[in-house]
């Protein structure tokens, strides 16, 4: 894992997970090849996409983009879930409900229903995803660590 920042009190390792898939090309309609990455750099989320046409040689890069729902069930289902754990869950629920309401956008009802799938230790994504978030909180204070299994 690489390490992209330059500040040592803030450094955090950049997270890869890819993907590929077959799609039909834009310019002349041959299969061509999609490779995408999900990353976290930086401390930020990343979905980047690249394909080539070998037939009429088209070829795109897309950028920061959002994450599609099927290439995240994708991502899931070729490196598996990565599970979100927290030291003393119990005493960090409000910090921990505050990360989830701001990376997530949830309303209190659902934050809550969030932190105790996180307590629990029940919460679960992709790696990229999980490291996010275990980021966050221990920015926070709270421990927090994303691992599979």
């Amino acid at each position: 894992m690489a390490d992209l920042s330059d500040e040592p009190s803030t450094r955090q390792p950049a997270v890869f997970e890819s993907v590929t898939w077959s799609a039909p090309c834009q310019e002349c309609g041959a299969e061509l090849e999609c490779h995408g990455v999900q990353a976290l750099v930086a401390g930020s989320l990343r979905w980047d996409v690249e394909s080539a046409c070998p037939a009429c040689g088209f070829a795109l890069a897309v950028c920061a983009g959002a994450l599609p729902v099927e290439r995240r069930e994708q991502l899931l289902a070729e490196h598996g879930p990565a599970k979100l754990s927290v030291s003393d869950p119990q005493a960090q629920r409000v910090l921990i409900m505050r990360v989830l309401r701001a990376e997530a956008g949830l309303d209190l009802p659902a934050a809550k229903a969030e932190v105790r799938r996180v307590v629990s230790g029940a919460y679960s994504g992709t790696f990229a995803e999980m490291e996010h978030l275990a980021g966050r909180l221990r920015a926070c204070g709270v421990g927090a660590v994303a691992a599979r299994g």
